[in-house]
């Protein structure tokens, strides 16, 4: 027998602070996971969003493109749709353009006022930008259109976040 007895005071108390901290680690873990989990997500292996559109099917003229994406907020993941104005220049490169207005975030249109043609057209406060996405002096957007990348893959279009310019 070993010199060093435990009475039932310290018994008790090595029992109790024991049951305690298996509560509180049962009650904590949960917390823990819930703020470290979303930080050790994988990540999808690109930026780009897939478009049904056709790169071959590009024009000079700018068409406007619809795509849906998949947002993941915490644990609650919703489908999300985005719109761009996209066509090919004259070097034959694809432009894509966000559709949001610089000036309120409304949503500009390609030819949307039969007076000023080949701009798009902001309808909320008559904002004029030129085909390019540059805003036209003198009306109310303070800067350009912002840009998406883009890429080829298979044929199909596939877009980046858009970027200010």
């Amino acid at each position: 027998m070993s010199k060093n007895r435990v009475t039932r005071r310290q018994f008790l108390n090595y029992t109790l602070t024991g049951v305690g901290g298996f509560m509180a680690a049962g009650m904590l873990l949960p917390m823990v996971r819930f703020a470290v989990d979303p930080v050790l997500q994988q990540k999808g292996d690109s930026d780009f969003i897939a478009t049904n559109q056709k790169i071959s099917d590009l024009t000079t003229e700018p068409t406007r493109v619809d795509y849906s994406f998949e947002q993941q907020d915490g644990w609650y993941s919703s489908e999300e749709t985005g719109t761009a104005w996209v066509y090919k220049d004259e070097n034959d490169k694809v432009v894509a353009l966000s559709p949001v207005c610089k000036h309120l975030g409304c949503t500009v249109n390609w030819n949307g006022d039969k007076a000023n043609e080949n701009h798009f057209y902001c309808p909320c406060h008559g904002g004029l930008y030129t085909k390019d996405g540059t805003n036209v002096p003198g009306t109310p957007p303070i800067a350009a259109l912002d840009v998406f990348p883009t890429k080829e893959v298979d044929g199909f279009l596939h877009l980046g976040k858009a970027e200010p310019r």
